[in-house]
């Protein structure tokens, strides 16, 4: 079997890549580690690698090309930087390298894989958007598919002990990245993204609400939404387990007298708000249970990467 399993290389040795490594290692019927790769020597991520019999380099992407199993790579996660990503991509782009990039660089398509995995399992670079928008965009496709949503707003709150160096520095990236893709795979009209470092000790879990803004008088038309939700809940809970909705979706009606500012000029006012509040556990492979939202990206990127080698399978 392990010679029919594609072989991949992670680019950071940090807590998401440790964490995606073990996910493959571990969890993976396609997948097999070619490489992990980092720039510090004296990183856990690295240490575990080689204790475990991986290929490792400590120096970059440069390293991996070096390293002598690299032409039986077919896959590269890419668990950096915004900024260092763009570097990566071109210089494993050039060499025919398929990439799934973890940080918000955006340089691929968005895939979220419960809402739209199969339409860019050929892309040469996908793009995983966000923890936050791993978490909520599939519920604001699940209202869209029901009704259209005008405006879409979320706020992802997570523990400030599980966002490292990456995401902080990529805060920026985060709220733009996010928003683009509540509109290009959510369906809304307009999105917009809030993230949350919640400093609380003990860590708490990482929570999110999804708020949508829809023209949807028909109290059937309600159901037919929560039905839609709680269908989408589970599609994500069949990769991440520890997804779920923290109390019942709620519907309520938007007082006439009350000013709707976040909609376009030409926008109907939308006679109802969708709130949505989740709560997303991690696996604990590698991470503490309370970063759902590191859990959740690299759940996402291990699912999109089985799929592309299922399909490479397929077409054999």
């Amino acid at each position: 079997m392990t010679d029919k399993r594609t072989k991949v290389a992670i680019i950071g040795s940090g807590n998401i890549g440790t964490d995606l490594m073990i996910k493959v290692m571990n969890h993976s019927e396609n997948l097999e580690m070619g490489a992990m790769v980092g720039i510090d020597p004296a990183s856990d991520g690295l240490a575990r690698a080689a204790a475990l019999g991986v290929p490792t380099t400590s120096d970059g992407v440069e390293g991996l090309v070096a390293l002598p199993n690299f032409d039986e790579i077919e896959i590269v996660f890419d668990a950096t930087s915004a900024k260092a990503h763009v570097v990566n991509n071109e210089r494993l782009g050039a060499l025919g390298k398929r990439l799934i990039d973890l940080t918000p660089a955006a340089i691929g398509p968005f895939v979220v894989p419960a809402v739209n995995a199969d339409e860019h399992l050929d892309a040469p670079n996908v793009n995983m958007v966000t923890c936050g928008g791993q978490a909520t965009i599939p519920m604001v496709a699940a209202v869209s598919r029901v009704v259209p949503v005008a405006y879409a707003e979320i706020v992802a709150s997570i523990a400030s002990k599980s966002a490292g160096p990456g995401t902080r520095a990529n805060i920026d990236e985060f709220t733009e990245t996010t928003s683009s893709a509540i509109v290009s795979v959510g369906g809304a009209k307009r999105g917009k993204a809030i993230i949350i470092l919640n400093p609380a000790e003990p860590p708490l879990m990482m929570r999110d609400t999804v708020f949508c803004l829809v023209d949807a008088p028909d109290p059937a038309t309600h159901d037919e939404i929560r039905r839609s939700v709680e269908k989408m809940v589970g599609d994500v809970a069949a990769y991440v387990p520890g997804y779920r909705l923290k109390q019942q979706v709620q519907i309520t009606e938007i007082p006439f007298d009350q000013p709707v500012e976040t909609l376009l000029v030409d926008d109907n006012r939308p006679t109802h708000q969708v709130s949505i509040f989740l709560e997303v556990e991690g696996a604990g492979h590698y991470l503490p249970t309370y970063a759902g939202n590191l859990d959740i990206m690299t759940s996402a990127g291990l699912q999109i990467a089985e799929r592309i080698a299922q399909k490479k399978e397929a077409t054999r």
